[in-house]
């Protein structure tokens, strides 16, 4: 069995219930079938275990570290990241005009939660290449795609997302790099940029960062902000790197987990790398001026859902090696044996041990399928014949990115939680990695967008928005779900009926909520709502697989059916108490003065 993930649960969410193989019925896919796609699917499953995973924890124990001139990383990182680019797989997603493979978000997604899941801080540096590479596919020139994404989808050249700043945290309204434009058509950007990941190393040819700036008379907060490439080096008349820019590497950010990962802050136009009568990081505009936000946003809600299904994959690892420690751990014996002399059970022989399991289970299946049914959804908008489809899918993706991004970024963090228990005190010790799990996972409710911001998001936009079309779209998705459910009878009809009265409590609590008179009362607990609203999402998801699974047999599907079980028993009741509250639009945290704090 996999410790990294399971292919055939992958198996059931793609062909059992996302019906992925109707995709090639459509010319966007016709030149794909089942084979190809379970090639992709072999190839990541054993470059992630050959390549990745053993270098997981190495990563972790021996952080890059800066000599002054050149950030040095872990060799190991750079020789899988080599053979991960020389498969072509960085531009997998890419059309075939573009020199890709022009597969399915849904095979694409599934394929890559291999390697977050052996080792999601050495493919960081990958995957936010592609990313990057991606937005100038879709907003850049086609001498930008030339000379910058085609590279970077080579594996040549590495990229960034450089958004925040030290003082401006997460309020991207206060970004103050300053872009000033030049006679030749480049700009000299000067300022600083704080929580970089991947900004410096020493894998790649050239470092591209894609980065937010003012330019000077543009309006104020974020209608002012736009867009730009930064390289590292200056690229000559063959497009190769040349000149060294005047980017600066200021300082390493020590973390608590997702070590192997650089973050850094990085000092643009500060003189070091230029003449002092030409200040300034040479940088070149994407898309018009002031609108940056706007093609940051492509690249930030791509990374918004890459986070859901990196923290959904970190969880099911987590849960996996749970489960074989479980089952090899002689511990105890039942509490209605009384002879010490009888042998020791297995952990999983202790009912709360299986509740753990169980818990992981419910928590990290139902959320990978939930991120991979959100690839789906931009596989329509991809590929559907009809513009209404397409536009559906487009709304319902609007509607469910910060859950898809955030719910599996909380609750997968309890499931890594509940894998160290499992463990006991060896869970404690770096001798397994459940330790190391928990740690790169805390990373995942705080970068692209705190849960907080998501939250924010959700309620105060999302679910209002288009005159809260998306949601009622996502509400006949989840009714003909209860429909089909009722018809079949037993264990699904109920589960119907109780996820029925929580669909119409989310409903209700929305109009509350929006009738508060104030944003700032409708978004106090904005974080609640979410955590209520993923919990709808989630046992959705399962009560779809409920339906897959059910009248088949086996221990596989048992498992589906016996997940289901526990999450419509467990974990759906937690969200009445939330909707209580919701309900009566709660103001404790508005009404806390800081000076009582």
């Amino acid at each position: 069995m996999s410790l990294i993930l399971s292919r055939r649960d992958l198996d059931f969410i793609l062909y059992e219930w996302l019906k992925v193989e109707t995709l090639t019925e459509r010319p966007f896919f016709e030149h794909h079938d089942r084979q190809t796609f379970d090639q992709v699917l072999d190839t990541c499953e054993a470059m992630a275990t050959d390549l990745f995973a053993p270098c997981y924890q190495a990563g972790d124990r021996i952080e890059p570290h800066f000599d002054g001139e050149t950030v040095h990383c872990l060799p190991e990182i750079g020789k899988a990241l080599n053979a991960f680019a020389e498969t072509g797989l960085m531009s997998a997603g890419q059309s075939i005009e573009r020199g890709g493979m022009q597969l399915p978000a849904t095979i694409e997604r599934a394929a890559f939660a291999w390697f977050t899941a052996a080792n999601g801080p050495a493919t960081g540096y990958a995957f936010l290449t592609m990313a990057a590479a991606n937005l100038l596919v879709h907003h850049g020139t086609e001498e930008q795609i030339a000379l910058y994404a085609t590279p970077m989808l080579a594996g040549r050249f590495y990229g960034t997302m450089c958004l925040s700043e030290p003082q401006a945290g997460s309020s991207l309204s206060d970004v103050a790099t300053r872009a000033e434009p030049q006679p030749d058509g480049t700009y000299r950007l000067s300022g600083n940029k704080m929580w970089t990941s991947g900004g410096e190393q020493n894998f790649s040819e050239n470092i591209i960062h894609l980065l937010l700036a003012r330019i000077p008379g543009g309006p104020p907060g974020v209608k002012g902000i736009s867009l730009f490439i930064v390289p590292k080096f200056i690229l000559d008349e063959n497009g190769d790197p040349g000149a060294r820019n005047d980017v600066a590497l200021a300082g390493l950010n020590h973390k608590m987990g997702y070590r192997a990962t650089t973050n850094t802050l990085l000092n643009f136009g500060e003189g070091r790398f230029t003449p002092a009568d030409r200040p300034g990081a040479i940088g070149y505009l994407v898309g018009e001026p002031h609108q940056g936000l706007a093609c940051m946003f492509f690249m930030m809600n791509e990374a918004r859902i890459a986070v859901g299904t990196g923290a959904a994959s970190l969880g099911y690892t987590g849960y996996l090696h749970a489960l074989d420690y479980a089952r090899n751990r002689l511990q105890g014996r039942s509490p209605d044996d009384k002879n010490p002399t009888t042998p020791q059970l297995p952990l999983t022989h202790h009912a709360d041990v299986r509740r753990m399991l169980l818990a992981q289970k419910a928590i990290v299946e139902g959320a990978l399928a939930f991120n991979l049914w959100c690839a789906r959804l931009v596989d329509e908008a991809a590929s559907a014949s009809e513009d209404a489809a397409r536009a559906e899918a487009n709304l319902l993706l609007d509607l469910l990115t910060p859950v898809a991004k955030s719910w599996p970024s909380q609750f997968c963090l309890v499931a890594n939680d509940l894998a160290i228990q499992v463990h006991g005190g060896y869970g404690y010790t770096r001798d397994f990695k459940v330790e190391q799990f928990y740690r790169d996972q805390r990373l995942n409710p705080i970068h692209e967008g705190t849960h907080g911001i998501q939250a924010i998001d959700l309620l105060g936009r999302k679910v209002v928005m288009a005159h809260g079309k998306a949601l009622a779209l996502f509400t006949a998705r989840v009714e003909h779900t209860i429909d089909r459910a009722v018809a079949v009878g037993g264990d699904g009809a109920i589960y119907a009926e109780a996820l029925s009265v929580i669909l119409g409590r989310i409903i209700a609590v929305t109009k509350t909520l929006h009738a508060a008179g104030s944003a700032e009362a409708t978004l106090a607990n904005a974080s609640l709502y979410l955590e209520a609203f993923g919990h709808l999402v989630i046992a959705w998801v399962w009560l779809e697989q409920f339906l897959v699974a059910k009248g088949l047999s086996g221990d596989f599907y048992e498992g589906k059916l016996q997940a289901a079980r526990y999450f419509y028993s467990y974990e759906l009741p937690r969200v009445g108490p939330i909707l209580d509250l919701l309900a009566h639009n709660d103001r404790t945290p508005l009404d806390t003065a800081p000076a009582w704090l």
